[in-house]
């Protein structure tokens, strides 16, 4: 695994390091100039980072592990590697504004697949829209029996109520169709309520 400023291994599990790697530092400044209001761009130098400090973590493991005097000075120059990349993933972080929900931190501290909780929160939304949709129906439903109510019991007002709202329907698709463009598919939500009340 590559990180910065340290490369290739010796033969007592230390890394040798090369100066041709740029450091943590150059790192940063590099990842300042070169940095954009791109959120994509900004993740993913914040990943790149974190990969980096992962690797830095694998070879202060494998210095420990071996550890002997020679490798004081190699353990030394890790040790600052690490905390200096830290401090270049704290600068990179600051420009992303990612929110990850506790649900999911949890989810990931016990082991578990943190898809579950997009398959829970699908699930859900599904339960309640299935939800809204049987109270939307029993409101409709409500409202033809009223309007079949209130037809035998005053004929005249009814006629008159259906003909203002065929009227106002229209205009709002005369409205609409007027407009050269219409954002976010509102032509298409005028063409429904417009089926939706010639079906009524």
């Amino acid at each position: 695994m590559e990180s910065t400023g340290a490369a290739a291994s010796g033969g007592n599990g230390t890394l040798n390091p090369q100066h041709n790697d740029a450091s943590p530092a150059e790192s940063t400044v590099m990842a300042t100039t070169s940095s954009s209001d791109d959120p994509k761009q900004n993740l993913n130098q914040v990943i790149n980072s974190i990969q980096k400090s992962l690797g830095i973590i694998h070879q202060l493991y494998l210095t420990v592990s071996s550890f002997n005097v020679s490798s004081q000075l190699p353990l030394l120059q890790r040790l600052n590697t690490l905390v200096l990349e830290m401090d270049n993933m704290t600068k990179l972080s600051e420009k992303c504004n990612i929110q990850v929900p506790m649900e999911v931190l949890n989810l990931i501290d016990d082991g578990k697949n943190p898809d579950e909780f997009t398959r829970e929160v699908l699930n859900s939304c599904i339960a309640k829209n299935q939800i809204t949709k049987g109270k939307t129906d029993a409101f409709k439903g409500l409202r033809r029996h009223l309007l079949e109510e209130l037809e035998q019991a005053f004929p005249d007002e009814v006629e008159d109520y259906r003909e203002i709202r065929a009227s106002s329907a229209a205009e709002s698709v005369r409205l609409a169709q007027a407009q050269s463009i219409l954002p976010n598919g509102d032509e298409w939500h005028f063409n429904e309520k417009q089926n939706t009340q010639k079906q009524e």
